[in-house]
């Protein structure tokens, strides 16, 4: 299994903090955001090899980060190699999009394995090693949903609706009528046998934006499943998620 970790934005609703800095790199409880992600990655014991694609506004940034990581891993023996992918844009208006960066990463490493695929500014307050053992028991496309109280941030994300044995039955990116409470966090694992699927979608005219979009398409396709969370998720999109975010974990 391989793990493709999306850092492509340029996170414009926290310039300025990010205007010349990768969001995914803030400190947040005493690391990186990026590295409470990648330290559940590694839970998972089928993961060998953790990409991360950038813009090349950020590329040596998170360069520099891996190769620090590297050499900690030697140290603490994970096994886990890691590369940074540079999708070649350098700002957000020739953003690639998230899915076009999934396709851009499939292409250029050559993807063909199960894939986990993870937005970079995302804290899992659950153990991200369950959705891999969920997904062993049922190698079918997943997602992860979690309840979403606030009917109106439940407009802001993606929603599905789950049918028999938690099969993705409808699901709708931000939705002006909700069909439920089913809220769908940017963490998708998909088996290789899907990966050309992404390239369909693309050439059938999906938006290369939001991956949630992609969900979207996938399950009227093919069965699609999610995995229940029993925690939460810390969102870092603005100044205040990012507050709230250092205020639960400490600075």
């Amino acid at each position: 299994m391989k793990a493709l970790v999306i850092a492509a934005g340029y996170a414009t609703r926290l310039y300025p903090l990010t205007k010349n800095f990768p969001k995914p790199l803030l400190e947040v409880g005493g690391k990186t955001i990026l590295d409470h992600l990648v330290d559940q990655i590694e839970t998972i014991e089928e993961v060998d090899e953790v990409f991360l694609v950038t813009n090349h506004k950020f590329f040596g940034h998170f360069q520099d980060w891996a190769q620090e990581r590297l050499s900690e891993s030697r140290q603490t023996h994970t096994g886990v190699g890691f590369e940074v992918i540079d999708d070649g844009t350098t700002s957000n208006k020739d953003r690639l999009g998230a899915v076009g960066d999934v396709q851009f990463s499939i292409d250029h490493r050559g993807i063909d394995d199960d894939l986990l695929v993870c937005a970079a500014d995302n804290i899992l307050q659950f153990p991200l090693a369950a959705l891999a053992s969920r997904f062993r028991k049922n190698l079918a496309a997943h997602i992860c949903v979690r309840e979403i109280v606030d009917p109106e941030d439940r407009k802001r994300r993606g929603i599905a609706v789950l049918g028999e044995n938690d099969r993705v039955v409808d699901f709708k990116e931000k939705p002006e009528a909700p069909k439920s409470h089913w809220g769908a966090p940017p963490l998708y694992l998909y088996p290789k046998d899907s990966l050309g699927r992404v390239a369909e979608y693309l050439k059938s005219g999906g938006t290369a934006d939001a991956p949630g979009h992609l969900v979207e398409w996938l399950h009227r396709v093919e069965p699609v499943f999610a995995y229940r969370i029993e925690g939460s998720v810390l969102d870092i999109g603005n100044p205040e998620s990012l507050a709230v975010a250092r205020a639960e974990l400490g600075e």
